[in-house]
């Protein structure tokens, strides 16, 4: 039997380790992109790209009662380095956010309290592929990775040891097909499956808790366009 949560908690009650996830990983990602173009051997290409996609979560009752939805947008871009025998290595930050309301759980009935609730997700991710390149318009890729996703949370009222930051460890799988419009420019499609173990469910009084669900991945499908050969 559910009980009821306390103060009517977001997803999570986490400490605060930091302020500025999507400037971070911006930064880390462009410190990468100096590092493999001096790293990459004289014949591989890097590539930037931004995208745009939707996001559905595992955990879908934890979302669906605070936002009213477990879909959302996510905003990134990245940069890949072509490889020798198709093989590339990518490195991509994104962003989700989304504004709800903190709930009150009891017996599985949510209750709104109308405090504005914000959540801020920030992947790092890291991937490595394979693309099947033989000089054709549409190139089919997959590839696998790992992340690092920094989790906010901050609640209208709530002082800054009540909002919430953490950071946790996650896993990827993906695939895609880019379309070559010119030498330098192409458009791609692809979906993502992550996996983010234990990230909520950790806190007695959460919501997530209450709906014993832990996982904060889901899969993610995506538009983007590149810049690069």
């Amino acid at each position: 039997m559910s009980t009821a949560t306390s103060a009517g908690h977001g997803p999570q009650r986490l400490r605060d380790i930091g302020k500025k996830p999507f400037f971070c990983a911006s930064v880390t990602l462009w410190l990468v992109v100096g590092m493999l173009s001096l790293a990459a051997p004289a014949d591989a290409q890097i590539r930037g790209y931004a995208d745009v996609g939707l996001r559905t979560f595992t955990a879908t009752q934890t979302f669906g009662a605070i936002f009213g939805t477990s879909r959302g947008t996510v905003f990134g871009g990245g940069v890949d380095v072509s490889l020798p025998k198709g093989l590339f290595v990518g490195l991509r930050a994104s962003r989700y956010r989304d504004t709800g309301e903190r709930v009150f759980v009891f017996n599985g009935e949510t209750f709104p309290l109308g405090i504005a609730t914000t959540v801020t997700i920030t992947p790092l991710e890291l991937t490595g592929g394979y693309r099947y390149d033989r000089g054709q318009r549409l190139v089919p890729y997959a590839g696998a990775g790992l992340g690092w996703h920094t989790y906010d949370e901050t609640s209208e009222f709530a002082t800054d040891d009540e909002n919430v930051s953490e950071r946790f460890r996650g896993y990827h799988v993906l695939g895609g097909v880019e379309a070559r419009l010119g030498r330098w420019l192409g458009v791609g499609g692809e979906a993502q499956w992550t996996t983010v173990p234990d990230a909520l469910g950790q806190d007695a009084n959460g919501v997530a808790t209450e709906f014993d669900e832990t996982n904060l991945g889901g899969a993610t499908f995506r538009v983007k366009v590149v810049i690069g050969h």
